[in-house]
């Protein structure tokens, strides 16, 4: 039997990425998938295709600014309406800018915080009284090595994703005693488009000198951990910012 049978899963910024790799892993492990994400339809309809194919007994996607109020919740309301249940929610959406600090606007500030950070919190308080109901369930934020780590260009960003670990382990103290495990997964680079946008080939050959493995991460590993975190064999497992790195920040 797959893992995740009987199992249903919301997926944030799943048309691609990291979100994409995470929403076949959890279909190839049996859970029906609705996908969230902002203006990808193909890419949605893609996905959602591979997903059935994957094994997903049902796979729907919608589209959903995140940055709006009150959309996060909505994304919970259409996948329950959808599925009839919300067993795991994967808040992966995530948006950054690279500038110098001093050079941010109030308007990056306001998007950076809506979609990295407010939208986890609010679709999280969206999806717990339904688990609660259900008995349990599993909830995974897309953190980022740099919430721990300080890297230049991103002082919004490593803001929201630090403020998502510290999210994470005040729900887990909370709603770990309920049967709902909280974590967050930490990634370091990996290869999507985002990651590689904008880099030229010297600074990608540095970085990947900078990681110990002497590579980038790729999406499936990072989904591998996501399913990790969802299935029985994590129940233990709670409160924590897994970091997959390639060992970078122990040096």
């Amino acid at each position: 039997m797959s893992k995740l049978n009987g199992k249903a899963a919301i997926i944030t910024g799943a048309s691609r990425g990291i979100g994409q790799a995470v929403a076949l892993r959890l279909a190839s492990e049996g859970a029906a998938i609705y996908m969230a994400a902002d203006g990808t339809e193909a890419e949605l309809e893609e996905t959602e295709k591979a997903c059935r194919d994957a094994g997903a007994p049902d796979a729907a996607w919608g589209l959903h600014d995140l940055s709006d109020s009150g959309e996060a919740e909505a994304v919970v309301a259409a996948a329950r309406e959808r599925m009839g249940r919300v067993d795991i929610l994967v808040n992966n959406a995530g948006v950054r800018a690279r500038k110098a600090f001093g050079e941010f606007s109030h308007e990056e500030f306001d998007r950076l915080v809506a979609i990295n950070l407010r939208a986890p919190f609010f679709a999280s308080q969206a999806a717990v009284p339904i688990m609660r109901e259900q008995g349990g369930g599993h909830i995974v934020h897309m953190a980022s090595q740099l919430g721990i780590v300080a890297s230049r260009y991103g002082a919004i960003y490593s803001l929201t994703k630090a403020g998502l670990i510290q999210l994470t382990r005040s729900m887990a103290l909370e709603l770990g005693g309920e049967g709902i495990s909280v974590n967050a997964v930490c990634p370091g680079p990996i290869t999507t488009e985002g990651f590689l946008a904008n880099r030229n080939p010297g600074e990608l050959e540095q970085r990947a000198r900078d990681v110990p493995i002497g590579r980038f991460g790729t999406v499936e590993e990072v989904a591998g951990m996501v399913a990790f975190l969802v299935s029985k064999d994590a129940a233990y497992v709670l409160g924590h910012a897994l970091i997959m790195d390639g060992g970078y920040v122990v040096h």
